[in-house]
């Protein structure tokens, strides 16, 4: 079966787990890797023949067009994941189409084409955000995977549905991230911090559950600061945050290799060639 590959592209100093410590005024002035780890994933992808679909940060796109433009040459589909990568619950309305229309704009310029497929930094679309969604139909967008039918923290929707469905209401097809349940309890096995803190067979078990008992594709996701654990170490960050964002760095690398041959794996489906 063939099941869904996302990369969200954003440099490690850009996480919601630094937020509170990193302001993007120093975004300019700190030790930029994404080059690197995003020509190790393309690297990746391509000795398999694999496509994926890459969420870029506006702010990367703007700073670093030879990013996209690798992405592009080798046949990957781009999506739109906001320009400053804040959570959609730390802006206005006003604010959150601002920024989401400025990260458009540059990758529909860099690109040559609509962009029609978004997703939350954070996956901040919440109950108390669905007014985002009117705001993303608005602005052209067909697709969104922004949607974490779980209970967190920082975000969440547990009672969503936890495969690909259409919302109606807002001319949107989402993709939320995927889940398999234990105990009635919706458990996050579609990549990301969940893909380091579970052992590899736990993750595959579980996505192998989704594709073969449930009869659906998964969708996955990864950064690619999470296969690069000779980053710059971020002070003064609390436990939890670093926890979040260091935790089994060193086995992302591998792990994701071993995922790449375990499983099929195209983009989400692009619309934008139609528009």
């Amino acid at each position: 079966m063939q099941n869904y590959l996302t990369i969200d592209v954003e440099d490690y100093f850009q996480v919601g787990a630094f937020s509170d410590i990193v302001s993007p005024d120093s975004w300019e002035t700190m030790e930029q890797r994404i080059d690197e780890s995003v020509a190790v994933i393309l690297q990746m992808l391509k000795k398999r023949k694999v496509r994926a679909t890459f969420f870029v940060v506006g702010w990367i796109a703007e700073k670093h067009p030879e990013v996209v433009h690798a992405i592009m040459e080798d046949g990957h589909e781009i999506g739109c994941h906001g320009y400053w990568h804040r959570s959609i619950d730390k802006m206005t309305p006003d604010a959150f189409r601002e920024d989401t229309l400025k990260a458009k704009r540059i990758l529909e310029a860099l690109c040559n084409r609509k962009i029609t497929s978004y997703r939350a930094p954070s996956y901040s679309i919440t109950k108390k955000s669905l007014w985002a969604l009117d705001i993303l139909k608005d602005a052209g967008f067909k697709t969104d995977s922004s949607i974490f039918p779980i209970a967190h923290d920082m975000y969440g929707i547990p009672d969503s549905p936890r495969f690909r469905h259409n919302l109606t209401e807002y001319g949107l097809e989402e993709f939320p991230m995927s889940t398999t349940v234990f105990f009635g309890r919706n458990i996050p096995v579609s990549g990301g911090g969940y893909f380091r803190l579970f052992p590899y067979w736990f993750t595959k078990m579980a996505l192998k559950r989704i594709n073969q008992k449930e009869k659906q594709p998964f969708v996955f996701y990864l950064h690619p600061w999470e296969i690069d654990p000779q980053q710059p170490r971020i002070q003064h960050a609390g436990f939890l945050s670093r926890f979040r964002h260091y935790n089994n760095l060193d086995k992302t690398l591998g792990r994701f290799e071993r995922l790449l041959d375990d499983f099929e794996f195209i983009p989400l489906p692009e619309y934008s060639r139609n528009v």
